[in-house]
């Protein structure tokens, strides 16, 4: 079993930027592909960007691609998102998750990232 904790959401103006941070329990961390999505009220849950067991693949949805970037540490057992640029549409819940590449079967309860304009 594994468990995952976002944190480092939070209220930020338009322009700004925030680093969102997920911590998994175990040991295994560093056998799952990584990923982070996003769900708004009222729409559908987002992919935004995933990254390998090393690190040395990632995958960034055009919609942020160039404004977020995704890494993680291994020893930490930690993945993060580096959101710049933020604008207001970037407002969500934002989760992580864990397994393989399109299929992803641990999931984090979610960090609130509020953009105002």
């Amino acid at each position: 079993q594994v468990q995952l904790v976002e944190s480092g959401g939070g209220l930020v103006q338009a322009g700004g930027s925030l680093r969102l941070s997920c911590t998994t329990s175990g040991r295994t961390f560093s056998r799952y592909v990584m990923a982070w999505f996003r769900q708004a009220p009222g729409k559908e849950r987002e992919f935004l960007a995933a990254i390998n067991w090393s690190g040395g693949s990632t995958e960034h949805a055009d919609s942020v691609k160039g404004r977020f970037t995704i890494s993680r540490d291994n020893a930490q057992n930690t993945v993060y998102l580096q959101m710049n640029s933020l604008k207001p549409e970037d407002t969500a819940v934002y989760y992580c998750a864990a397994g393989k590449f399109g299929q992803y079967d641990y999931w984090g309860q979610g960090t609130q990232v509020t953009v105002s304009s």
